[in-house]
């Protein structure tokens, strides 16, 4: 079975009447004219389709909890669908964690996941009431026990594990080979849970947790993956008669960015997984642990487009044609930050052919903002609105006040309706941190 994350454009994408591209019932060139460029736009019914398609394609499993990685893309709006949806959130920040509680979720679903995790950031996840927190290192062990106590609370935990496990893709976006930023190696475990069950008594240890990666293609890594971690979790019994009940895989299903893209479904993921991990409970004799997952990109990507309105050009003489847009690199950081590939197309010509073959550049001053090479498009004309797919993770996330250029607006639409879930920045917006000491005013 398909699932949303391997199409291109939203569910609701068409063409209307007046020849324009559409989603969510709303014509985007006039989303463009009503709110500005650029401007994110997101698909309620793209992104709830996606949840849903998790949510099934793991049905089968008893004791499963989706918690969405909030790095993807954190609103309050797009919190209250995903928890009305029935998905926790993996956090990895205080912005993060305030937002979903602001937003209404039941803390109790949420995790707290990082490698240099502040004593303020700890001690407002004990103080809103996380779920679950991932402790990625020894030192982060010893202050959280010393918080927790403070708190007079016992703190639920995972340990973060780097299971030693190459996954093919971007070297940015690798994060389970050995030599990582991220988690203990597997030589650690014995000293931490030793620790944990000697000196540091308000922490419960419930589970292991371990992510390999984004963007990932590949399935066997899953595999590997589960093996690891059921294997650890019947070793640390045997030897410490600790049963451990959870385990965290991550995320890290892929998107379909360009038509050369071709990410498995959720349906193809849960069957490789949950069959692996029914093998090794079976394997290692241990009870099927609760299996936490962690997807971001997959759930809101494809929801999401980017608008923006075509301005300058420049034909290089036996070279190529460069046109801008009103945005670029501060609001995509990903194609000058790891060459991130995108489709796109004109939405008030959707359905022209394409004549020329143009490299689209952004307004910033860097030779690098360029937000796609080489695409081929219709006649290109100065107001035309450019649709960039695919761009619900990670683009506002990443975005910037790169140039004291203002972040744009964002959009949710559904049945026609249009409502704004951030607002664009003001150029006072920009300059509302800013202070001038006393002796610069005279």
């Amino acid at each position: 079975m398909n699932s949303t994350n391997q199409f291109l454009k939203p569910l609701t994408a068409k063409i209307n009447s007046s020849g324009n591209l559409e989603i969510g019932g709303c014509d985007t060139v006039e989303l463009a004219e009503n709110f500005g460029t650029p401007l994110y736009v997101v698909d309620e019914k793209t992104l709830r389709t996606i949840c849903k398609d998790y949510k099934n394609a793991f049905s089968s499993y008893k004791n499963v909890k989706m918690m969405y990685a909030s790095k993807a893309l954190c609103t309050m709006s797009v919190a209250r669908i995903l928890s009305d949806e029935g998905f926790g959130f993996d956090t990895v920040s205080s912005g993060e964690i305030y937002t979903v509680y602001k937003a209404g979720v039941d803390m109790l679903t949420v995790l707290f996941n990082g490698n240099n995790k502040s004593p303020e950031e700890l001690n407002l996840a004990l103080e809103l009431g996380v779920g679950r927190i991932s402790v990625d290192n020894f030192f982060e062990l010893s202050l959280l026990d010393e918080i927790a106590k403070a708190h007079n609370k016992t703190v639920d935990i995972l340990l973060r594990i780097t299971p030693g496990i190459e996954c093919h893709t971007h070297e940015y976006i690798q994060t389970g080979h050995l030599d990582s930023k991220f988690g203990f190696d597997l030589t650690q475990i014995d000293e931490a849970v030793e620790f944990i069950l000697n000196d540091y008594k308000n922490l419960n240890l419930t589970g292991l947790h371990a992510h390999i990666g984004s963007q990932i293609f590949e399935t066997s890594v899953y595999r590997d993956e589960i093996e690891i971690l059921v294997k650890e979790i019947a070793r640390i019994d045997e030897k410490f008669n600790l049963k451990l009940s959870e385990i965290n895989i991550g995320g890290g299903l892929g998107v379909k960015y360009t038509e050369n893209d071709c990410p498995p479904s959720t349906f193809e993921i849960a069957e490789i997984i949950l069959n692996k991990l029914n093998e090794c409970t079976e394997k290692y004799n241990i009870e099927p642990p609760v299996l936490i997952l962690e997807p971001g990109r997959s759930v809101i990507s494809t929801s999401g487009v980017t608008l923006y309105t075509i301005g300058s050009s420049k034909q290089v003489p036996k070279g190529k044609k460069y046109v801008a847009v009103d945005g670029g690199m501060a609001d995509n950081a990903r194609p000058s930050m790891y060459g991130a590939e995108y489709t796109a197309k004109i939405a008030n010509k959707f359905d022209d052919a394409p004549v020329e073959e143009v490299t689209i550049g952004g307004r910033f001053c860097e030779s690098g903002d360029i937000l796609i090479k080489n695409i081929k498009l219709p006649e290109i004309e100065e107001g035309d609105i450019l649709c960039v797919f695919n761009t619900g993770a990670y683009n506002y996330s990443m975005a910037s006040n790169y140039n004291r250029v203002p972040k744009p607006a964002m959009v949710l639409v559904k049945n026609g309706q249009a409502d704004i879930i951030i607002k664009r920045e003001t150029l006072d917006d920009i300059i509302a941190q800013d202070e001038i000491p006393e002796r610069l005013k005279k």
